[in-house]
Formats: structure tokens, sequence, C-alpha cells
């Protein structure tokens, strides 16, 4: 989609951006055009309550620790079954959604499926599973369309994901998304409820476990071993508030059941997005699970290959092992 007052030469570049994956409009000035305030500006609205004495204040602590320092705007929920703990930061701010969405069409696309009692076709799965392991675009563009916004929308209403807004025109990454609403989908795909069936939670929870090493940083960073880890990241660059950069995630196994939803923008780079989130989702498992268990180090990030700064923003792809 093109713009007809964009210069020739702008046209150009932002149909290649688009031709190679780049789902989203995307700023075609060289800056990342950063304006949001520091993280830690916000951390006194920073909230955490927990039915285990000592540790809702030891979360905002550490939390807040986590992001003392660190530039852009962060939004983080938390929430912990086992200990029956919340954190919430910016919960209802908004973000563009990047490839965190894909979980939400993930969902779409098995709740639609159920209504007619039928399995996922041998395209659909292999559709699915590049689009969560991997982070692929064109399978998330295919079945965007053939999904529509019509059936993303009654999703979204069915989970209560009243504050999520569907990207137009195909420009599913330009989904508007909060924390809240993020967490209210990971309560769906992780707790026996009635829009999604316990065969479609497996399905999804099988694809976030097994995404490729490359992409597994984000909420996994600190994790205890034996914790089975799902999870999904969403990246991407434009010409105000630089990059996006959030993580989703689930755990349990070994008497741990939480989940973890950090969004962020106004990143200088990929990585400071990254280095926030992992230091966030370190402080996490680290009070919620306090007794030494030997952690999870955080997995080796490697940037887009193409420069981060350049004229038009790199698509959402990583190197695949």
């Amino acid at each position: 989609m093109t713009h007809p007052s964009r210069p020739r030469r702008a046209r150009g570049a932002l149909a290649a951006a688009i031709a190679v994956g780049v789902l989203a409009p995307v700023g075609l000035g060289v800056g990342t055009g950063v304006t949001a305030a520091p993280a830690a500006a916000a951390t006194q609205s920073l909230v955490c309550t927990s039915q285990k004495t000592g540790l809702a204040a030891k979360l905002k602590t550490d939390i807040a620790a986590a992001l003392r320092g660190r530039a852009g705007t962060v939004a983080i929920v938390v929430n912990d079954r086992v200990t029956k703990t919340s954190c919430t930061l910016r919960p209802d701010s908004k973000f563009d959604s990047a490839s965190v969405v894909k979980s939400t069409v993930l969902g779409t696309l098995l709740w639609d499926a159920q209504k007619t009692r039928r399995a996922l076709t041998a395209t659909e799965q292999k559709l699915t599973k590049d689009m969560i392991t991997k982070s692929d675009n064109t399978a998330t563009s295919t079945l965007w369309r053939q999904l529509g916004v019509t059936k993303v929308n009654g999703f979204l209403r069915a989970a209560g994901m009243t504050a999520t807004v569907p990207g137009s025109g195909g420009y599913w990454g330009l989904t508007q998304i909060n924390a809240r609403d993020q967490q209210k989908l990971l309560w769906h795909l992780t707790v026996k409820n009635t829009v999604l069936t316990d065969a479609s939670r497996a399905y999804a929870l099988k694809l976030m476990n097994t995404v490729v090493a490359a992409q597994r940083w984000g909420t996994p960073a600190g994790a205890p071993s034996g914790t089975r880890i799902h999870v999904k990241n969403g990246w991407l660059q434009r010409a105000t508030n630089g990059w996006r950069v959030h993580s989703i995630g689930a755990f349990n196994g070994g008497g741990r059941d939480y989940t973890i939803t950090v969004l962020t923008h106004g990143n200088r780079t990929m990585t400071d997005g990254v280095n926030t989130i992992q230091a966030v989702a370190k402080a996490v498992h680290k009070d919620l699970n306090p007794a030494g268990a030997a952690r999870l180090s955080a997995p080796a990030f490697v940037p887009p290959a193409a420069p981060q700064e350049a004229t038009v923003p790199v698509p959402e792809t990583h190197p695949v092992p």
C-alpha cells in the first residue's frame, strides 16, 4: 500500500520493504524518532499484590531496579496463579502489536475451526507452525486474509480482549494492543475455559514451546530450569517511537503457573528493547522462584542481519538455525 503523495523513490522503497516482509506501514526517515520518556519515570505507577507475605514488595523493588536508567516506554503485567500474585505497569497503554499478534491470529483460527468441529487442514498446520515458531510474516498474512477482520474481532470479543483493535488494510503488525489484553490471551491459552477447547490450547502451547532458538529471548530469560516455556515475541521499527519490542510468555511445571507480558516502544535499537524485557523477566522469575533453582541464562540474542538504522526498517526476520 503506497500513498500517491509520496515521492516515487520513497514509494519504491516502501514497496520493496513490504515485498520482503515488512507488513506494517513504516517510516522512511533515517532516524528512530525516539521521543518516549525514560521507563523508570513511570515506575511509581507499578502496582504489585500477593497473598504471599513480602512478595509484592520485593517484586516492586526488583522490577523498578530492572527498569532504572532504561529509555523507552514499558508496560508490564504479571500473574502468578500459585501465589495469587499480580504486578501491573501501564496495563492499558496502547502499542503497535508487531508479531505478538500472531498468537491472537492462531487463537482466532482455532476458535473459528471449533465452531464447525473441524480439524485444521495440513496447510493450516504448516502455516501456523511457521507463523509461531519462526514468526513467518507470509504465513501470517495468508491466515489473516483467510480469517478476515470480522472473525478476528469475533475472537477478541469472545476472549474479552476489548481494547485490542486489528490493524486495517491487512496491516496486522499495526494491531493496537495493551498488556492487559495480552494477559487475557495467555489466560485463555493456559486455563480451561469456554472460548478455546483443551485440544486447541494444547496445540497453541505446543507451538509456543517450540519457537526457534534465535527467537527464544525475552520473557524466558532467567526462568528456572525444568520450567516449560511458551513464548511469542514481536519487533518492529517505525519513524516515531523507534523500536517496538514485545514478549509474552507462559511458564508452568514443577509447581509453577504464571504468565508475563512486557510491551515496549521508544527503544533506540532492537537490542535495547530486548535487554529491557530480559531485565524485567529475570527479576520476576527470581522473585517467583526463590528456592535457588538453577536459572536459564538469557539466550544469545542475534540482531537482524540488516542495519537497524536504515532508510527502510529491516523486515521482522531472524536467522533460523
